[in-house]
């Protein structure tokens, strides 16, 4: 491969010589610049870049002889500013970070989360993200929901952010998480593998679904308490909302979950009733804990694994549950 001559009037402009025989253009592309496979990705299928003058598909595989222009458009104005906000940061390098998200935040800005945003504090504290998935959303390799608490894992660069989301997609990215469910699952361990996709019927919900996204979700029971068990959980696939549709498309939903299991405590009876509502008031939000994240650095080569304990009031709540089982 050539040097690449940056062309400045238009946004920039990249010439790539193909030396040898690669794979598909946007990963091939992906080795070479610092872009992230998603946004070359979207290059190309906006016709940005040229194969010897032609548009491809990301899909085409370059030969040796073929020349690879590139046209990089100025990038987005940044509706985002930094804002103050403490952050949790449990490891931190020249090329990505590991922070842990409080329940109540929203990884990044929306319809309704203009501010107050991890996006938010992360500009606030570093001084270079990756350009992620779009303008608003930065650095942000993976997600959690707002009411799940617990480890995510932030890009730099666009370089290693395209590292870290191919291996996302290869399932080398271990994510574990800790749940409450309510009533007792059927064994000890189970793998619920089944589609999601959005509720027919109410389109700001995600459900199990025949046309729906493979997903896939290994559990492992823990304890065994009087009207919940507390379980250990490890996504396979990530889809939105998986760990929650899945237990509760299994009738043992997470515990506090307001979207798929609203005042679920209510349907116990007796002394497991009174034991499932104080135990619910004493959790005070959703029951989710994004408590395992393991990696192979993209840069280093190196094996990261890190963990983060249950926060209050979860952990107290724990105490209390096996107190009174």
């Amino acid at each position: 491969m050539s040097g690449s001559r940056p062309e400045k009037a238009d946004g920039e402009r990249r010439r790539l010589t193909v030396e040898e025989d690669g794979g598909r253009l946007d990963r091939w592309l992906a080795d070479r610049l610092d872009l992230s496979r998603t946004r070359l990705a979207r290059l190309i299928e906006e016709g940005e870049v040229t194969v010897d003058g032609e548009a491809v598909r990301k899909s085409h595989e370059p030969r040796v002889g073929e020349e690879v222009l590139v046209r990089i458009p100025p990038p987005e104005p940044l509706q985002v500013e930094p804002e103050p906000i403490p952050l949790d940061v449990v490891h931190e390098d020249d090329d990505l970070l590991v922070v842990e998200k409080p329940a109540g935040m929203v990884v990044h800005p929306g319809p309704g989360h203009r501010s107050g945003t991890l996006v938010h504090a992360l500009m606030h504290h570093v001084d270079r993200l990756s350009s992620g998935t779009g303008p608003a959303r930065p650095g942000i390799v993976h997600r959690l929901d707002k009411d799940t608490s617990g480890l995510l894992l932030v890009a730099k660069k666009d370089r290693v952010h395209s590292k870290l989301s191919s291996a996302l997609a290869r399932r080398e990215i271990d994510r574990g998480y800790l749940a409450a469910a309510w009533g007792h699952l059927d064994t000890d361990r189970l793998t619920v593998d089944r589609p999601i996709g959005r509720d027919p019927n109410d389109r700001t919900r995600m459900a199990v679904t025949e046309d729906g996204k493979r997903a896939v979700t290994h559990v492992r029971r823990l304890e065994r308490w009087r009207s919940a068990d507390l379980a250990a959980l490890k996504l396979e696939t990530g889809r939105t909302h998986q760990i929650r549709v899945h237990l509760r498309d299994e009738g043992h939903p997470v515990v506090n979950d307001a979207t798929y299991a609203p005042e679920w405590e209510r349907g116990f009876v007796g002394a497991g009733g009174r034991w499932a509502e104080e135990f619910a008031r004493r959790c005070e939000r959703m029951f989710l804990h994004a408590a395992r994240l393991a990696f192979v650095h993209p840069a280093s080569g190196e094996r990261m694994s890190f963990t983060s304990s249950l926060p209050e009031p979860l952990n107290g709540a724990v105490q209390w549950a096996r107190e009174h089982s």
